[in-house]
């Protein structure tokens, strides 16, 4: 058994010794593939070779080969991008399941509080639901088995499994002295990527995406028959903090919007180029689209905003997005472990492409100063291209919005109320108090607002008057939205958080002072040649 002492400091040379066992395996065929290119591969396989001998001969203790090559492997993929990846057997299931959108499980949202495994939140229409089990409620066992002082991801494994089996769940509530226990059938958990979607005040329809999984397309079209049954006169699509996920499935969102036979994105790499272009034919939809982008905006989530930005369907607004535009291959091994491996770049209809290089540098954990970053941005920003209609856009790293529009800053005093979890325990805390129940028209009261106060004192946060008038109205209006989760579920709640949304608020205010999309689009060119 190697300690992580002994690991550490073998990093380096396993990451020689392990491709050495890989290679020896192809050395004829690789040398003989190479000789004409006049390469020294066969040389360098010897080396390899050499190193893995000496080290087995050699070191001060017996090393397990497997986890020696484990570790190797991922040195040497590490040695590309942080994107290509490295997955063990369970890994490389759990990445394909949350692709899938779909697991054999119990429904509910759960995170570590403390020592325990609390859920957040029951995901309705599921076995969870169903069964009463609540935001607040601590999982105390699985099946008999303690789980207190256990990691997220550990219980997770313990309660998922095969569907149609049995779980027994075991929760302590806070107000009530026993434990409950639940014996529930696990069954399949669709992962929602459409989670919201309904009509504003003023007519506009909105919606959520928060990623691309298979289930994406189909949530959307059934999003939209609804809000276009209900007579909206506009929609805003959010991808904010959506970090991608299936591309064919950002090609058929797409395609809802821009038509049939358009080109989407184009794959160029070293082995292969890939045009992808919508597929069927859809209905014309004439109301204004704006789409919400942010920094956390990446992957498929840019291929769909700077789709509809270059074929001038929708009006992208916020922030430059993350430009994550590489593509990744999942290759299973003979073992039924996997990786993950970077194959091409992203570059949408107008010729910009998405990925932004610095970002590679970043994630792997290398040192950048601003002045680098700043500089590849104005490098990117000043390349221009243009949309179907010949409007002007600006790209390469990112989708930059037509609008720039400014998010809130979450202030120290709200970042360490969250961070304590003060606005969930306080709310769980209230309606164990109030019998699980809201009045209507329910207002956080100057009470209420002084009684959370006085339970953020005893979870030891501290703050200033000052801080108190600056998040006056995050406060209040998060306090609500984490008790109406509670009593009527997160989409009634996701209706208060809006309310103080500085983005969303911007965009809606679009609609009611423009009533086209090209109204819109020359509004922003006004913008444009005022910065």
């Amino acid at each position: 058994m190697i300690k992580p002492k002994q690991k550490l400091a073998l990093i380096s040379i396993i990451s020689i010794w392990v491709l050495s066992a890989i290679m020896l395996v192809v050395a004829t065929d690789a040398y003989a593939q190479n000789r004409s290119q006049g390469t020294n591969l066969y040389s360098q396989v010897q080396l390899f070779s050499e190193v893995l001998q000496k080290l087995k001969q050699y070191y001060v203790t017996d090393l397990s080969d497997e986890e020696l090559i484990k570790a190797a492997i991922e040195g040497m993929l590490g040695s590309t991008d942080p994107h290509t990846t490295y997955f063990t057997a369970d890994e490389f299931k759990d990445f394909t399941t949350s692709t899938k959108g779909q697991f054999g499980g119990l429904g509910i949202q759960i995170d570590k509080i403390g020592d325990y495994v609390t859920v957040v939140s029951p995901i309705e229409g599921t076995p969870a639901y169903r069964m009463g089990i609540t935001a607040g409620d601590r999982i105390v066992k699985v099946n008999g088995e303690s789980v207190v002082g256990m990691s997220t991801d550990e219980a997770i494994k313990r309660m998922r499994g095969d569907v149609g089996t049995k779980v027994e769940i075991t929760i302590s509530r806070p107000g009530l002295a026993e434990p409950l226990t639940f014996e529930i059938i696990r069954e399949i958990i669709k992962i929602r990527s459409v989670p919201y979607s309904f009509k504003l005040d003023n007519g506009t329809g909105y919606l959520r995406i928060t990623q691309f999984n298979e289930n994406t397309a189909n949530e959307l079209r059934t999003a939209l028959g609804s809000l276009e049954g209900e007579g909206i006169t506009g929609l805003i699509i959010d991808l904010r903090y959506n970090p991608g996920g299936l591309l064919d499935q950002a090609v058929d969102t797409v395609n809802e919007f821009i038509g049939q036979n358009r080109l989407v994105v184009e794959t160029k790499g070293r082995t292969e180029n890939k045009q992808l272009y919508t597929r069927y034919a859809t209905k014309e939809r004439n109301y204004p689209i704006i789409v919400l982008v942010n920094e956390a905006s990446a992957s498929a989530s840019e291929i769909f905003a700077g789709s509809l930005q270059d074929w001038d369907k929708g009006l992208v607004m916020g922030k430059n997005t993350f430009g994550k535009g590489s593509v990744q291959q999942l290759l299973p091994l003979s073992n039924g472990n996997g990786i993950k491996v970077t194959t091409s770049y992203y570059y949408i209809k107008s010729g910009r492409c998405i990925h932004k290089m610095s970002n590679d540098k970043l994630l792997k954990g290398q040192q950048l100063s601003e002045d680098e970053i700043k500089k590849e941005d104005e490098k990117n920003h000043k390349q221009i291209y243009y949309t179907a209609n010949n409007r002007k856009v600006y790209g390469g790293g990112g989708i930059q919005p037509d609008i720039i529009a400014e998010s809130d800053f979450l202030t120290q005093f709200g970042a360490e109320l969250r961070r304590k979890n003060v606005f969930f325990n306080f709310a769980v805390d209230y309606l164990v108090d109030h019998n699980h129940q809201l009045g209507n028209n329910f207002v956080i009261s100057n009470k209420i607002m002084s009684d959370f106060l006085d339970y953020a004192k005893k979870q030891d946060v501290k703050y200033t008057q000052a801080d108190l008038d600056s998040a006056d109205a995050y406060i209040r209006n998060t306090i609500k939205s984490e008790l109406v989760r509670k009593v009527n579920g997160d989409q009634e709640a996701y209706k208060v958080t809006i309310t103080q949304d500085k983005q969303l608020m911007q965009a809606v205010a679009m609609f009611d002072r423009f009533k086209t999309l090209k109204e819109m689009f020359e509004h922003a060119a006004q913008l444009a040649k005022k910065e």
